[in-house]
């Protein structure tokens, strides 16, 4: 009985002492972005031993101070720019011609955008199924939904720009999928099971 009481009181204290720990370091408020282990959401409350985070998805989620600070805690609200890498993939078999061609494009694309600064734009893998580019800017502002809109400005103008330069952008795997994939003949029915034509497409006798 005195151990379970003595590591209840651990556990209140150690909340405790958490709660303290954000109220003078301030690590978050309420109505920040956070995001913590596998968690993620707007904080609503931060209490004595818990605090409530609303996340995107709609639900209210509850944690323990103490827990809340023994993984990393990201505060996007206070966010001030945003680095964004992602990749862009072609057919192996692309021209290095046409490939060099990518990399000016895609700057040209991103330095068109406001509140976009272009990092770089590179060529960073080639293999059997695919060449890859790594491609690098930053948004000069933490607003998501402007970074989200900017993403899509920049993945539609490259899918046109591909198409310009007549770039596949289908992997060689998938494209040996569909030449290879095989057409199954239909299985051929038992005489019983076939379905009879109408008298009128049948060989009738004669005089019928």
């Amino acid at each position: 009985g005195g151990i379970a009481i003595a590591l209840a009181v651990q556990n209140v204290l150690g909340d405790l002492f958490a709660s303290l720990s954000i109220a003078l370091d301030k690590p978050f408020e309420v109505g920040d972005f956070i995001s913590t282990g596998s968690i993620s959401g707007t904080v609503e409350k931060v209490g004595l031993k818990t605090t409530r985070i609303r996340a995107s998805s709609g639900e209210q989620i509850v944690i323990s101070n103490a827990s809340l600070l023994k993984d990393t805690v990201s505060n996007f609200k206070r966010m001030q720019t945003r680095r964004v890498v992602f990749n862009l993939r072609a057919h192996p078999d692309t021209p290095a011609a046409l490939a060099a061609k990518v990399p000016e494009a895609v700057k040209a694309i991103i330095e068109g955008l406001d509140q976009v600064v272009f990092g770089r734009a590179h060529l960073s893998k080639y293999d059997q199924n695919f060449i890859e580019y790594e491609v690098v800017y930053t948004m000069q502002t933490a607003d998501y939904d402007l970074f989200m809109n900017t993403q899509q400005a920049i993945l539609l103008a490259a899918m046109q720009m591909f198409a310009e330069l007549n770039i596949s952008t289908a992997p060689r795997a998938q494209q040996l999928l569909l030449q290879e994939a095989p057409v199954d003949a239909a299985p051929e029915l038992p005489a019983e099971g076939r379905v009879r034509p109408p008298a009128t497409l049948r060989s009738l006798p004669h005089g019928a």
